[in-house]
């Protein structure tokens, strides 16, 4: 499905939406109060990672245009560790009156098969909102590692097992299981060396760890003054951003696809005109010029999807994630 035809779909939608919601009785018209007057007070907008991420830059963007179409303030705030799963966990037990919001990626799909037990229900506890946006990871190499494409370092990897290392955000994290599909599909073994947060990238650049699957934003400069060598992109489809890059499955790895996506979610049990707002009122923000500039400059294909299309999306990686875990021997924390 092409990026132009994604764009479309979800500018269509929208509008059916709003023309819909704007006949009495039938739903929630955005800019028109919900519920209670829905919001009348701040809203929180939890973040399970560390200010200046992926998950924490694309909240920031779309949120100060929701403020200043709700006049109320949304206030994200960032509580890192254990994967995500603290931000979930005070999600799930948030009152659902639509005034605690998750911004999260798909480490909520992947705490699923990761957690021995999780603090909640991954579906009772949640309504997924809508996905936000969707981008790949770039499998970025430290210049000194012998290996220019994705072929020569899959054939690197073989003539030396085990001696090639990879850096990610932390056991679990997105980045780590993306390095992870990409060891069990090239059929090769490379040595994890988890960091926390962002601080791999640094690392990466100074050698002492070999390459890391990045975020678009936080590797583009970095590969443009050729600090690091970018080999591949994750996703289906190469990047607007970095063209030059081929996909890692026209690469040397077909089949592979890994798309990070930053959505929205809300409390479980949220009465739907509620998340009926925050659905239509998301996507309007996400559409709005401005937060689509800002997003695609940062490497981000805005979304802005319906709730159930989100949720279908989610269920989908949860799935996927479990069975990459299992397959690669990761041990449930």
């Amino acid at each position: 499905m092409s990026i132009a035809f994604r764009r479309f779909r979800s500018l269509a939608w929208l509008a059916l939406i709003v023309l819909i919601t704007a006949v009495p009785g039938t739903g929630v018209a955005a800019g028109a109060p919900a519920e209670g007057g829905y919001p009348t007070k701040p809203v929180r907008l939890l973040v399970g990672f560390s200010p200046g991420g992926g998950t924490d830059v694309a909240a920031r963007i779309i949120t100060r245009k929701l403020s200043e179409m709700w006049g109320q303030q949304v206030v994200v705030d960032n509580r890192a560790g254990a994967g995500g799963l603290l931000a979930f966990e005070m999600t799930a037990k948030a009152n659902p009156d639509g005034y605690t919001l998750l911004a999260s990626s798909p480490s909520f799909a992947i705490q699923v098969g990761l957690a021995a037990r999780l603090p909640y229900d991954p579906v009772r506890d949640f309504t997924p909102v809508t996905q936000a946006s969707a981008a790949p990871y770039i499998l970025v190499l430290y210049p000194g590692v012998e290996a220019k494409s994705v072929k020569e370092l899959i054939a690197l990897a073989k003539a030396n097992p085990g001696k090639l290392d990879y850096a990610s955000g932390g056991i679990g994290s997105a980045q780590h299981l993306a390095a992870e599909l990409f060891k069990l599909m090239a059929g090769i073994n490379m040595v994890h060396v988890p960091f926390k947060g962002a601080v791999s990238i640094p690392d990466v650049i100074a050698g002492r760890v070999q390459m890391v699957f990045s975020g678009v934003p936080q590797a583009l400069t970095h590969v443009q003054a050729g600090r690091l060598r970018a080999v591949g992109v994750t996703t289906p489809k190469r990047s607007p951003v970095v063209p030059d890059v081929p996909t890692i499955a026209e690469a040397g790895v077909p089949g592979y696809d890994v798309t990070v996506w930053y959505g929205i979610f809300v409390t479980g049990g949220t009465p739907r005109p509620i998340v009926a707002r925050l659905n239509v009122d998301f996507v309007s923000a996400i559409n709005a010029p401005e937060v689509r500039q800002q997003l695609t400059a940062m490497g981000l294909e805005p979304i802005g999807n319906s709730s159930e299309e989100f949720n279908k999306t989610v269920r989908s990686e949860i799935k996927q994630w479990g069975q990459v875990i299992q397959r690669a021997g990761i041990k449930q924390q």
